[in-house]
């Protein structure tokens, strides 16, 4: 379902997002990028820390390459796989628009609470005074 009117501002379209944020969902997927910030690796060495097959470790690559996080390229008979991290700063920017909105709103609330101490402080400086 696609929304109208609400475009990203750094011109990520929805289908990168959702691509990237499903391949992001699943441990495995995460675990084989963590492995890919050590440099290129195989398949077969991706598949080592896993109790699972090669042909599964593919289909998670597949879907990682889909989403533009790995890329693979020929090497000989390898066919090594990398991590594409510049695509991973789409996902940082939408995120890093929701992280200020936060970052605003617990401003406002500090301010807000900051006015109730001290309107409470003056407040009780007056009943004293009265006494």
């Amino acid at each position: 379902m696609q929304q109208i009117g609400y475009g990203d501002p750094h011109g990520v379209d929805d289908a990168q997002l959702d691509a990237m944020f499903m391949a992001l969902a699943d441990p495995t997927r995460r675990a084989i990028l963590r492995q890919l910030t050590a440099g290129e690796a195989t398949v077969t060495e991706l598949a080592r820390p896993f109790a699972m097959s090669q042909p599964a470790i593919s289909k998670h690559l597949k879907v990682l390459e889909r989403a533009g996080l790995v890329s693979r390229r020929r090497d000989a008979q390898r066919r090594p796989c990398r991590l594409e991290a510049r695509r991973l700063k789409a996902a940082t920017d939408w995120l890093d628009g929701y992280r200020r909105y936060w970052d605003e709103s617990y401003q406002r609330l500090d301010d807000l609470l900051g006015e109730l101490t001290a309107g409470e402080a003056a407040a009780g400086h007056d009943e004293r005074s009265d006494g």
